[in-house]
């Protein structure tokens, strides 16, 4: 973006003061949309401050009014994608597309944050999805307001939740994380922390105040002066119907349940993953199972890697982006059309090893130090 005189500012500010590591992603007009150069500024900033003792707490925040991150940049995996089905191209050659080297530091940045030696503290303000998450949601301390709405949308354009998204959703109390992921539902700030994506409830109008005091004081007494009560959660409320309908063990058993559950709630549910991409829903729902017996967040990140790159040669990426982002029709035809025809040989492609070409995300230390090559 460009200031008042014309000069182009950053996309990410850092900011070190006073005892604080300052991170503000800067594209207000993208709802502060995550590329590859802003996911490496952030990367080498968290691993010089990770052995700066000047550094006492890292806080992320977003420019504007809107929220802190609307997710990646979906216009340049519609290109990657639409090169890679021209080309017939496999996984393991998508992995080296720029989305592929995207999407490998990204993930090896959400693996340092989940395990950052230092309190990161996310300001998950106005809107957080899919990259966004990836930011805010493994981080020590999750701060919400009331102006919060937060998703992982992915199903919705052919593609399966990443950044570490499915090891939030599976762990999730009972089935939230299933419900969330399958009909993309949003979450305000009440399902956030009822969720698990978030921990602290503090009102939009104290956050000047709360950077401040994040200045002088320990992260935990910071937020202790401003945090309230959270809000009630629908999802919470909901978990009755909602565990048994989305314990199924394939989507297709999850629909039928929520088709005859007898509860507005369920059938709009119902209607919602049926409009979603029948394969991505499959792939999701595998995604999940295998991501809640996980041994931790990196093996989920190393799992969602192959899933993610073996999705850039799909049609119902290049399909979903184009109806939800490119042409707006929010019509989407995708293929195979129904779950009924999604063969098991096509969801088993999604989870391929890739060979050379893998995420083989490691221990925080390792994360910390390790370099790009």
């Amino acid at each position: 973006m460009s200031d008042a005189r014309g000069t182009v500012e950053p996309e990410v500010l850092i900011d070190k003061r006073d005892g604080l590591g300052l991170i503000t992603l800067n594209r207000p007009k993208a709802i502060n949309a995550l590329n590859h150069p802003m996911a490496l500024v952030i990367l080498d900033a968290l691993r010089e401050w990770a052995t700066d003792d000047e550094v006492k707490t890292i806080v992320l925040t977003g420019a504007g009014e809107r929220g802190l991150c609307a997710g990646g940049d979906i216009v340049a995996i519609h290109t990657d994608a639409k090169n890679a089905v021209a080309h017939r191209d496999s996984a393991h050659t998508a992995a080296d597309s720029p989305s592929g080297r995207f999407w490998r530091d990204e993930y090896i940045l959400n693996a340092l944050i989940g395990r950052y030696p230092k309190p990161y503290v996310a300001i998950m303000d106005g809107i957080v999805m899919g990259g966004g998450v990836g930011l805010s949601g493994h981080a020590g301390h999750r701060v919400v307001t009331e102006r919060s709405m937060i998703g992982m949308p992915e199903t919705g354009i052919g593609f399966v939740p990443d950044v570490g998204g499915t090891y939030l959703l599976s762990h999730a109390p009972g089935e939230i994380g299933t419900h969330i992921a399958l009909t993309t539902a949003r979450m305000n700030a009440g399902d956030a922390i009822a969720a698990g994506f978030a921990d602290y409830f503090v009102p939009s109008e104290h956050l000047p105040a709360l950077l401040e005091a994040l200045r002088g004081n320990t992260a935990d007494v910071a937020i202790a002066k401003f945090a309230q009560p959270a809000p009630v959660s629908d999802f919470a409320a909901q978990r009755e119907w909602i565990d048994y309908c989305y314990s199924a063990d394939t989507v297709e058993e999850i629909v039928h349940r929520l088709q005859h559950d007898g509860r507005a709630e369920a059938a709009k549910a119902a209607a919602d993953v049926l409009a979603k991409s029948p394969v991505a829903l499959k792939v999701t729902l595998r995604s999940l199972r295998s991501a809640r017996t996980a041994e931790n967040l990196e093996t989920a990140l190393n799992q969602e890697y192959r899933v993610s790159v073996a999705a850039l040669s799909t049609h119902d990426l290049v399909e979903g982006i184009r109806a939800q982002v490119i042409d707006k029709d929010r019509n989407p035809q995708w293929s195979p059309a129904t779950l009924a025809e999604v063969t098991e040989a096509e969801v088993d492609a999604y989870f391929t090893e890739l060979g050379d070409r893998e995420l083989g995300s490691a221990a925080p230390q390792a994360v910390i130090v390790k370099d790009r090559s």
